[in-house]
Formats: C-alpha cells, structure tokens, sequence
C-alpha cells in the first residue's frame, strides 16, 4: 500500500473519530456546557485540519473552500485556550472581548481575499497549487508556531493559579481538572513538536520520509481521541470549576509598607485565640469528614469571614487549607488503623470515612504524613 493511501485512511479514522466524539460532547448531560462546547468545537476544528489529507481532490475544484479549510487552524489554540478557562473557572461565560482571539484568523483570510477569494478561476488555482513552497507560507508557518507557544504559556499560567487557588480553598483531594488540562496540554505540546518536525522535513529531506512522518503524526492523532473518549466514558463528570473571582490568600495579607512580604514575627502563634477556636472545631466537630468541604463552608461553621480564616490557614500556619483539611483526615485515619477493635475495615472503607473519595490520594497523603502506606502503617501498629 502506498503511503499517501495510508495517510488517507488514518486520516479518515481521525476525522471519524473526531467527529463521534464531538457528537458525544455535545448530546451528553453536564453542568459545564459551554466546556463541552468548547472541547467540541477545538476537535471539529482539529478534524478539519487533518481532513486535508484525503479531501484534497474534491476541495482543489473549489479553492475558496480549500483555503477556508486552511485559515480554521488559527482557530484551534484559542479555542483550546478558552476551553481551559472554561474548565477551571465555573463561572467562565464568552463575552465579546473574547472574539480578539480571532484576530489572527481573521487577518488570515484578508491575505487571502485578494489572492484567493477575490481572484479568477485561473489566479486561484495557480496559487493553491504553488502556495507550498512560497515565502508566504513559511511566513505563516512560523507565526503559526508562535502562536501555539503563546497560548500554551498562556494556559500553564491559567493552571498554576487554579492550581494555587483549589489547594487554598477546597479540600476536595480529586483535583481532577488540573491533571486532565495540564496532561492534555504535555499530549499536545508533543504532538505539535511532531508536526513542527515534520513541517521541517517538507524543506530538507525527501519524500518518502515526510509521509513516514505523515504517518507518525496520523497514529498520534487516532490514538489521542481513543484517549478523549476513554476520558470521557469513564469520567463524565470530569470537571470542578472554581469561582474566578477567587484571590490567592497571599493578595488578602496586608503587606507591610517597606517589604513587599509579611516579616516572620508577625506570625500568628498556635495560641492565638482564633487559631485555637478553629484547632477545637476541627477536632470536636470533624467538619474534615465532608469530602467537599470549602474555606468557605468552614467559614460559615465558625461564623468567622472568609478572608480572616484564608489569612489564619494560609498565611499564619503556612499551610493551603487542602493540606491544613488532610492532615485532620490522616490523623484520623492513623487512630482508625492503629485501633484492633477496627481490624475488620478495609482501607477503601477508612478512606471514604474521614473524607477522601480517591484511594490514589489518600495513598499520596497518607504516605506524605507518615513516610508509610496505609497497609504498612497497620501492621506496624497492630503487631
């Protein structure tokens, strides 16, 4: 089998693919819509990119849609960088400062309209066919590459603070949007590596090893959308948003005249007042045992400002309320494991008690706090 039949066929099965999983996104019941939406739409787009490989014959009798087809791949990063938003902030909605992404699309197409959209038959089809190798499209090659570096950096910033402000304000330990955003963003930056190899090859090697790479990058793409709809079968509900409003409780510290962090000494001590109300309403309550417990439903227990007990936590004892919250969990589970009376339950059956919903995580903590499993913890205690 040739190669350029080869490509062709894997290219369908992308584009089949993209397009299934597309439909799946946007008929299945979710609260994040507009996520959905958009994780659809940056697919389609990608499915129109790779379509290239076998459409080619029918689009070249209308070179106005062929060039289209080529103008929707300034698309694919802001939507994908819209999609992150989307994800990570609950309360993310378009609004029209957003159509700015489109800028470079747009600009696109006007480069376009005189040599394209505008032009006879005759001009349109000559520069389809000599577009390739043209100063124009290196141009445009290289702007393409930069603007994927531009967002990429622009969503890791977007996951570092979600990242910052979920372990200062949650204690849900299923921190599940920041692994699946930041492990797609790596899938992606190397599948683009790829392609920014390939796009290298067209100018300095031969043929058949730039369909080799074709190829390569073909598999990629099909085995990636197996992975999104695996993702999506078994997590349907994938996704946590935060409120974007939300500040790092390092921006609600009154921040000395001279120094632009808080000195040491001012540190409040383990014997302050509300540290100790919070200590006590942490061990005579266990509010800990909710696994979706907030700052601010921890607030609203203690009758005491959000912003007083962000800085109390974060600041003061110098710990993100997610692991000020675990610790409570472990220290629970560690009475729990070392009591024979409490032989009999599992570690599944512990984990879910003191409020985690993930043995992963709770494994990851537990081993934190004690440098032990779970299981090794036990039988060290119980000898």
């Amino acid at each position: 089998m040739e190669s350029s039949n080869l490509i062709s066929i894997i290219s369908v099965i992308a584009v089949f693919v993209s397009l299934l999983l597309a439909f799946f996104l946007l008929t299945v019941p979710t609260k994040n819509k507009l996520g959905n939406f958009l994780l659809a739409a940056f697919i389609i787009l990608n499915a129109i990119d790779l379509s290239g490989w076998f459409i080619y014959h029918i689009t070249k009798n209308h070179p106005d849609l062929e060039v289209f087809r080529w103008s929707v791949s300034w698309l694919i990063n802001p939507v994908f960088f819209l999609y992150a938003l989307s994800v990570c902030f609950s309360d993310f909605h378009l609004k029209i400062k957003h159509l700015l992404h489109a800028i470079p699309f747009l600009l696109y197409n006007l480069f376009l309209l005189p040599k394209v959209y505008l032009a006879d038959l005759t001009a349109k089809t000559h520069f389809i066919t000599y577009y390739g190798d043209s100063e124009a499209r290196k141009i445009f090659s290289v702007l393409g590459h930069l603007q994927f570096i531009f967002y990429v950096i622009a969503i890791l910033l977007v996951l570092k603070k979600y990242r910052k402000i979920y372990l200062e304000n949650y204690a849900d330990n299923t921190t599940i949007t920041y692994k699946w955003l930041f492990q797609l963003t790596v899938v992606i930056i190397i599948v683009h590596s790829i392609v920014t190899l390939k796009d290298l090859l067209m100018y300095i090697s031969s043929r058949d090893i730039f369909n080799g790479a074709q190829i390569i990058v073909g598999v990629n793409a099909v085995f990636i959308l197996c992975w999104f709809v695996l993702k999506a079968l078994y997590s349907p509900d994938l996704f946590r948003g935060i409120d974007s409003k939300t500040e790092p409780a390092e921006s609600l510290t009154p921040i000395s005249p001279n120094k632009k962090q808080q000195p040491k000494e001012a540190v409040i001590p383990e014997n302050n007042k509300d540290i100790l109300k919070i200590r006590n309403y942490m061990t005579l309550q266990e509010p800990y045992l909710e696994p979706s417990l907030t700052i601010q439903d921890l607030a609203d227990q203690l009758e005491m400002p959000v912003r007083d007990l962000s800085i109390l936590i974060n600041n003061q004892l110098d710990q993100h309320f997610f692991d000020f919250v675990n610790e409570y969990r472990i220290e629970k589970a560690m009475r729990i494991l070392k009591d024979p009376a409490r032989s009999n339950l599992t570690i599944l059956e512990i984990l879910y008690e003191i409020g985690f919903n993930s043995k992963s995580s709770f494994n990851a903590s537990f081993r934190k706090y004690t440098s032990l499993t779970p299981t090794e913890y036990r039988r060290k205690h119980q000898q």
